[in-house]
């Protein structure tokens, strides 16, 4: 679980290489002009980074699963409230399929371009790089909001803990 704003920061950070990395290896399939490689190449670089991202931030189904009810519910809370429609899921061919498909204007123009000689591919890697970044990190930036709410609302109850203990401690108060 994550316990400081420093930790998810650093979290942040280091799934945004992970991303960038990515992408790259995006961008080198789809230089190769053979039709579906990179979409193929695009769907297995997916779901191999989204589920990473997920446990790094601590939403993967499993992790949502072992919290307290009152946590879990605020997660899930938080999750609907993004509009994420990757954090806290299993991550199957089909829900990365259906991802790639709203991005198919980029998806199509990659897909057409590698086919123009010399500049082509250069165009398809460009886009494609893009385009995985984009996924990513957009990605990144939801489990970030998710997490970075459940840890202020992890903070709120360990302060208004502390205020009803100090308070039943304080022989001073009136009953």
């Amino acid at each position: 679980m994550i316990e400081t704003r420093e930790e998810l920061d650093a979290i942040r950070k280091s799934c945004q290489a992970m991303v960038t990395k990515s992408a790259g290896f995006s961008a080198g399939t789809a230089i190769i002009p053979v039709p579906g490689l990179d979409i193929g190449s695009d769907v297995a670089i997916l779901m191999r980074i989204i589920p990473k991202i997920n446990s790094k931030f601590g939403l993967t189904p499993e992790q949502i699963e072992s919290l307290d009810t009152e946590n879990k519910l605020f997660v899930m809370t938080a999750i609907s409230n993004t509009g994420s429609k990757l954090a806290g899921k299993y991550i199957t061919r089909n829900v990365i399929m259906t991802l790639l498909g709203k991005m198919g204007v980029k998806v199509a123009a990659k897909g057409s371009t590698k086919f123009v000689p010399l500049i082509g591919s250069a165009v398809a890697g460009g886009i494609s790089f893009t385009a995985m970044k984009y996924m990513g990190n957009s990605h990144i930036d939801d489990c970030y909001n998710i997490a970075l709410a459940a840890l202020e609302n992890r903070q709120l109850e360990h302060t208004a803990d502390a205020e009803i203990v100090i308070e039943a401690d304080d022989p001073t108060q009136a009953h």
